[in-house]
C-alpha cells in the first residue's frame, strides 16, 4: 500500500503543531509526513503500523517517530466505553529541534533524540507514565505555556536509555541534496509498485546510477539490500491484510506480490517468526481475548 502524504500546517505564530483527538475508533490510514512525531493513546488497545513494524499497543503508549517514515494506528477497542478514545499528538521539524540545540547548549540531549528517533522509539514504561501525565496538560494551557512542557517532555525521553527502535530502518528524508532527492525517487517509486516484479536495472535507472553504483548506493542509505527493502514492504502489506481482511492467505500472498505461495510462506516465517496462518490466530485470539 502507498502510503499517503500529510500536509501538517501550523497555526500562525505556532513552531509546533498539537492535535487533541477523541475518536470512536482509530481508522487505518497509512501515511507519512517530513515532520517528527510524538503520540500518546488513551483508552485504546489495538494495532501500530511503522515502516515495517506491525505490534499491539495498549493504553498508554508513547511513540516518536522520525520524518517520512509510514505509520498508523488501528484500534476499535475503547477501554473505558463510556469515554472516546485520545490520540495527543505534537508535530515538530527538525530544524525546530536545531534551532533550539543552537540556541540553548542545555537542551543539546533534543539532538541526540532526533538522531536516535528515526526509525521510531517505544519508551519505558515508567517514562511513558511520566511523560503522559504532562503531555495530558498541554489542551488545557495558553499557547505560550505549552512549549516548556513540552520541552519537559522532550527532555524527559532523551534520557531514557530504555527507548528501543520500532522499525528496522528510518526513512530518507524528503527535502535535501541531490543524493536524498535520489533515493526519495527510488522508495516512492517501490512503495508504488512493491506487487510487481522490479528489475534492479529499473530501479538503477531511477537513480540515474549504474547497477554496481546502484547497490552500494542503496545499502549505504537504506542498510539494507533492494531485495530485503522490497520484501519488507510486501510482508507488511500481507500482515496489514491478514489482520484486517478474511482473504485467503492464497490471495493475501498474490496481492502482496508473491507469485509463488511456498516462497511467501518461507519470508513470511523468517521475518514474523511465525507462519501467516499462526500469524493471523495470534491477532484473532488477541481481539476475542480484549473485547
Amino acid at each position: 500500500m502507498t502510503p499517503l502524504f500529510e500536509q501538517v500546517t501550523l497555526p500562525a505564530g505556532h513552531s509546533w503543531g498539537l492535535l487533541w483527538r477523541e475518536l470512536d475508533t482509530i481508522p487505518f490510514i497509512w501515511h507519512y509526513h517530513p515532520q517528527f512525531e510524538l503520540t500518546l493513546t488513551v483508552n485504546a488497545r489495538g494495532q501500530r503500523y511503522i515502516g515495517d513494524h506491525l505490534g499491539d499497543f495498549e493504553p498508554g503508549d508513547l511513540v516518536l517517530l522520525g520524518p517520512n517514515l509510514p505509520h498508523t494506528w488501528s484500534a476499535s477497542e475503547r477501554i473505558d466505553g463510556s469515554r472516546p478514545m485520545l490520540a495527543v499528538v505534537v508535530w515538530f521539524s527538525l530544524e525546530w529541534v536545531e534551532r533550539l540545540a543552537a540556541s540553548f547548549p542545555e537542551l543539546h540531549s533534543l539532538r541526540h533524540l532526533a538522531a536516535r528517533a528515526g526509525p521510531a522509539l517505544h519508551f519505558s514504561p515508567a517514562t511513558s507514565a511520566r511523560s503522559a501525565a504532562r503531555l495530558l496538560q498541554l489542551n488545557g494551557l495558553p499557547v505560550p505555556q505549552r512549549l516548556p512542557l513540552l520541552l519537559d517532555v522532550l527532555l524527559e525521553l532523551a534520557a531514557d536509555g530504555d527507548a528501543r527502535p520500532l522499525a528496522s530502518m528510518a526513512q530518507a528524508p524528503r527535502h535535501a541534496d541531490g543524493q536524498q532527492k535520489r533515493m526519495e525517487s527510488v522508495l516512492d517509486f517501490m512503495h508504488a509498485h512493491f506487487r510487481e516484479d522490479i528489475a534492479l536495472d529499473t530501479l538503477a535507472r531511477k537513480a540515474a546510477l549504474s547497477l554496481g553504483a546502484f547497490h552500494r548506493f542503496f545499502k549505504r542509505h537504506a542498510h539494507c539490500t533492494p531485495g530485503d527493502y522490497l520484501a519488507r514492504l510486501r510482508i507488511g502489506r500481507a500482515c496489514q491484510q491478514l489482520i484486517e481482511s478474511d482473504l485467503a492467505i492464497a490471495v493475501i500472498a498474490q496481492e502482496a506480490g508473491y507469485r509463488n505461495l511456498a516462497h511467501f510462506n518461507r519470508q513470511f516465517r523468517a521475518a514474523k517468526q511465525a507462519t501467516p496462518r499462526a500469524f493471523r490466530r495470534q491477532y484473532r485470539r488477541a481481539g476475542k481475548t480484549t473485547a
